[in-house]
């Protein structure tokens, strides 16, 4: 699991500096600014939460059997294509109904991070 992490992070990173460069320089004059400011938090999130997702990954490098970081990288790539997902659809194409799924999105992050914090609570040094 710790290597699919890896790569999971790893695609996400490469596929949100990718969605920011099309923003930026192919969307720019064909998107409202509102829509390309949309399409732009997604990026940001993304970005993000790839590196909280890498992050993760090294983590169950170190420690490969421990479940709660296969369940945080699980929630952060549900809340990457939730969130941001949604963001991307929604920026493209002004679907406004579409915004109603990002708080899920939100939810899967904020559940990621809070799984994160229970590893770290419990987490004994080997020291």
């Amino acid at each position: 699991m710790p290597k699919l992490l890896l790569l999971f992070a790893t695609a996400n990173g490469f596929l949100a500096v990718t969605l920011g460069a099309f923003a930026a320089h192919g969307l720019e004059s064909m998107l409202a600014p509102d829509l390309l400011a949309t399409f732009g938090t997604g990026v940001e999130y993304h970005m993000y939460h790839s590196l909280a997702l890498l992050g993760t990954a090294v983590l169950a490098f170190q420690f490969p059997q421990e479940k709660l970081l296969r369940l945080a990288g699980t929630l952060f790539l549900l809340g990457i294509l939730f969130f941001s997902g949604s963001l991307y659809v929604l920026g493209l194409s002004g679907v406004r109904w579409l915004g109603a799924i990002t708080p899920i999105g939100g939810i899967f992050f904020l559940a990621a991070w809070s799984t994160l914090f229970w590893f770290a609570l419990k987490f004994k040094s080997q020291e």
